[in-house]
């Protein structure tokens, strides 16, 4: 079974910088999309960065300039470095893993989560 090991969460100031950190094991196939999704107190969960394994990317609006998401040469590992950091970031940080919609095989794997809070 595949699962989603997530680490890199922490308390930084507002200017900081974190890095994130998904390492995905027990698969034997490259997995299409990796990313990461946060949500923060009274907030909907929303969609921070994502990286196909062919290398397309996609961000939030509002961390653009400021997060890079990068896979490794395994394509199973992903990484959010996150700079400039501001308290609306602060949220819970959760790593996901999906093919694309209709293709066979079918899934949908997320982490379990890392919490990252700006406060000065």
């Amino acid at each position: 079974q595949v699962q989603l090991v997530e680490s890199g969460g922490g308390l930084v100031q507002p200017g900081g910088s974190l890095r994130l950190s998904c390492v995905a094991s027990g698969s034997a196939l490259t997995l299409w999309r990796m990313g990461w999704y946060r949500q923060g107190a009274g907030r909907e969960r929303e969609l921070v960065a994502a990286i196909t394994s062919g290398g397309t990317t996609e961000y939030e609006d509002s961390v653009k300039g400021r997060f890079t998401i990068s896979r490794d040469g395994a394509k199973n590992t992903v990484h959010l470095q996150m700079n400039s950091l501001k308290p609306d970031d602060t949220a819970v940080y959760s790593c996901n893993a999906r093919n694309r919609m209709g293709i066979v095989p079918k899934y949908n794997i997320w982490g379990q989560g890392t919490q990252v809070t700006v406060s000065s």
